[in-house]
């Protein structure tokens, strides 16, 4: 586990980097939070470990600073001090520490607290998996690909660059569920996320969206690179049938049809979600198993 420790003292800061290394664990030290705060803003820590007392940021600081930042990933924080009593421990849990060892440290204390914090980490990690990712496909769910898409934008408007969305809808899913049931059409999800996952560079994105609703996040893609892109997709997905293991059919065929839309500037996520997806509603209409281009100018016409 990566450890960050915070500790002024010399002598303490190498006695506990060599004890932690000794269990294994991979060690970075800062002689004082801001330095730790620096090592923080460079790389992820999955548990800190820092001294209350401190010249420049004490521990305090450094916790709060920790808490207010904290977004997809997960630091826990283990305050070392020689205070003792009720109001220092609340003092220090309302700033964001998660625990406490109690200066100097002996080895058993500090193995049962790193315990505590890798169970902790472990179910932060279950919660962050549960909210950001589809439980079926084990695609970004909505949430996350919404602000998945935001974030890229906004990266896109920085450095001046084309970002393109492909909002894609399986045909006639519905009827999969009604003549074949949902576990056909669960195997149909699945298949179509696996297939468009392996279509995507390192640096795309692919969410479920919605039901068979799935929108894809490309970057640097504009309108002629966000039309192959889309039949790329359309292709694979009705490259072959999907197997349904115990289905009434052995093997299913399944389409698509696609919406794609390039980012306008100044324009927001949904705002570009929305031509994506009256694009995809021209394509449906048009007789599916198709892509459409958005139009450049907003519209309001949803697909159905």
């Amino acid at each position: 586990m990566k450890i960050l420790i915070a500790e002024d003292d010399t002598t303490s800061r190498l006695v506990l980097g060599a004890t932690l290394k000794k269990m294994g664990h991979e060690v970075t030290a800062a002689s004082n939070g801001r330095e730790a705060w620096d090592a923080l803003a460079r790389e992820h820590f999955p548990v800190l470990i820092s001294d209350w007392m401190m010249p420049d940021m004490d521990g305090l600081e450094l916790c709060r600073r920790i808490r207010a930042a904290q977004g997809v990933q997960y630091t826990y924080s283990i305050l070392l001090t020689a205070l003792r009593g009720k109001g220092s421990y609340l003092e220090g849990l309302d700033a964001g520490a998660g625990d406490f060892i109690t200066k100097p440290f002996d080895e058993d204390t500090l193995v049962a607290r790193l315990r505590v914090a890798e169970r902790i980490l472990a179910l932060h990690e279950t919660l962050r998996t549960q909210a950001m990712y589809d439980g079926l496909t084990g695609l970004c769910n909505r949430t996350a690909i919404t602000g998945c898409l935001q974030a890229e934008m906004d990266r896109a408007a920085r450095e001046g660059k084309e970002l393109s969305v492909v909002l894609l809808d399986l045909d006639y899913f519905k009827a999969v569920n009604d003549i074949h049931g949902h576990a056909a059409g669960d195997a149909v999800l699945k298949e179509a996320a696996r297939r468009m996952q392996a279509l995507m560079r390192g640096y795309d994105q692919v969410g479920r969206y919605g039901g068979e609703e799935f929108l894809i996040v490309a970057p640097g893609c504009g309108r002629q690179n966000s039309i192959a892109l889309a039949e790329r997709v359309r292709g694979c997905i009705g490259s072959r049938p999907v197997a349904i293991p115990g289905g009434t059919l052995p093997e299913l065929d399944v389409t698509c049809s696609l919406g794609a839309a390039v980012a306008g500037a100044k324009e927001d996520a949904l705002a570009l979600v929305a031509r994506a997806d009256a694009a995809l509603y021209r394509a449906k209409q048009g007789g599916r198993n198709r892509t459409e281009l958005a139009q450049e100018t907003p519209v309001t016409t949803l697909s159905q």
